[in-house]
């Protein structure tokens, strides 16, 4: 698919990932339209997924609906965050810190077994691994999440996830960009705050992510999570954090997502500030858990931050580039 056939406003909708309330994606008008207007990507919940057929059903008459081949994705990290409870009657898998003491051989057949299932389904993108180091004992939103407290341990064990990922044709997203570990608050909630030194953020916390690059990871996750010593802004919205840290400093050639931005992390600006401020930091793809009328209104404005130069178009094509790519490479695009 040749990214000159594309209008502008279809560019910005592919670097949109958007979810939906409920079984029926149909009664949501907004995302309805988005899909026949160039929807990068879908985010599935427990809401959205009630059995093995109507999430294979729902997949199919999306694919039908969409103008551009989309992403179907999810978290399905294992334990408690775990999207298939109604299909399994209970979480199914184990959180990362529980299958990492069983062992790598163990992590290994997990993800096989998550990776076949999602593929079973018609998903192609996972939220895994959590690239995490969970240094702070009192984390109140990884915990368990990260397989280690120990750098090397959460390394190891990423590289097999990846591997696996990889094997069966599952796009495996890193998070969360530049270490979400040592936060003593959720950023599902408020803007967590980690004053760690420079130098402990990159001992600590950046290598998983410098060795998941190396090991060819498609995609990276950035935190709502604001990082005093390195930007006065998130993470997410940081063209230090983003640009000169992940792509310039690591090589990082693939797809950076942000978090959810309907969480209270990013909540200090508007969404029209928020994406402006992502798209000139280097990100591609934004995630929006509901479909409403303001991201409609949002992909609007966005367009309108291009034609008025907020916004470079170069960088929109190279996003969209990026994306029909790894498109290409999944086999979402034939």
């Amino acid at each position: 698919m040749n990214i000159n056939e594309l209008s502008l406003k279809q560019k910005i909708s592919q670097m949109f990932i958007t979810g939906y309330g409920g079984v029926n994606y149909r009664n949501n008008k907004y995302f309805t339209d988005l899909l026949k207007n160039g929807l990068g990507g879908v985010i599935f919940f427990s809401e959205n997924i009630e059995s093995k057929n109507q999430i294979k059903q729902t997949i199919q008459d999306m694919k039908k609906d969409s103008l551009i081949p989309l992403i179907f994705s999810i978290d399905q990290e294992g334990g408690k965050v775990e999207r298939t409870e109604k299909i399994h009657n209970g979480k199914k898998y184990l959180s990362a810190k529980y299958a990492y003491q069983k062992g790598v051989t163990y992590i290994q057949n997990q993800t096989k077994e998550i990776a076949l299932e999602l593929k079973s389904y018609g998903i192609n993108m996972n939220y895994a691994p959590v690239l995490d180091v969970n240094t702070n004992e009192n984390n109140p939103i990884i915990g368990e999440r990260a397989y280690s407290s120990v750098t090397d341990n959460v390394i190891n064990a990423a590289k097999v996830v990846i591997k696996e990922y990889e094997k069966y044709g599952i796009i495996s997203v890193g998070k969360h960009f530049p270490g979400h570990g040592a936060a003593n608050a959720d950023s599902h909630k408020t803007l967590p705050v980690i004053d760690l030194s420079r130098e402990e953020l990159y001992e600590f916390h950046i290598k998983p992510f410098k060795a998941a690059i190396s090991e060819g990871i498609p995609a990276i996750m950035a935190a709502h999570v604001l990082y005093p010593n390195l930007d006065v802004s998130p993470a997410s919205v940081s063209k230090k954090i983003v640009k000169d840290i992940l792509i310039e400093e690591l090589g990082f050639k693939g797809i950076i997502i942000t978090d959810d931005m309907e969480m209270n992390g990013i909540k200090g600006y508007t969404k029209s500030e928020a994406c402006i401020m992502a798209v000139n930091a280097g990100v591609n793809m934004f995630i929006f858990r509901d479909t409403t009328e303001d991201i409609r209104n949002l992909i609007n404005e966005t367009e309108q931050a291009v034609i008025s130069g907020k916004i470079k178009e170069e960088d929109i094509n190279i996003s969209v580039e990026k994306i029909m790519k790894m498109k290409c490479r999944y086999g979402i695009i034939l």
